[in-house]
């Protein structure tokens, strides 16, 4: 393969994954699943973070408790402040997440495509700054 603006080789001469953030959205309020649907997406999203390492998609992943249990650390005018709550007031929140590697968005694209049928919440897809070196 040769070298392109987007896919720039490495000094090994391989092509360097990009990571990206697939973050699950939920909506406060919406009616809960029942049990066995919840069970199922448990069982779902397990399989998925199993075909994710084998794959070595893996970096990190995580559930996240309700927007509630969010502290806030800000600064204003030279003094820290901590606050309860979460730091956007609204229905949406974050649910959960995976930082993955894949070679471009159409390869993260279709993570987040089986991610959504694992946890049957949407998935939104962003890319990570590429660091100095990357």
């Amino acid at each position: 393969m040769s070298q392109t603006a987007e896919t720039p080789m490495s000094q090994t001469g391989e092509i360097p994954m990009k990571q990206y953030l697939l973050s699950v959205h939920a909506v406060e309020g919406s009616a809960p699943r029942p049990p066995e649907a919840m069970q199922q997406a448990y069982q779902d999203v397990a399989a998925l973070n199993t075909e994710l390492q084998e794959a070595g998609a893996w970096v990190f992943a995580g559930g996240l408790h309700p927007p509630g249990t969010a502290t806030v650390v800000r600064v204003r005018d030279g003094e820290v402040l901590i606050t309860d709550g979460p730091f956007a007031e609204g229905k949406e929140h974050i649910g959960g997440f995976w930082v993955i590697n894949a070679a471009d968005l159409d390869a993260a694209l279709e993570w987040a495509a089986r991610a959504t049928r694992a946890c049957a919440e949407p998935v939104e897809v962003r890319p990570f700054v590429a660091q100095p070196g990357d």
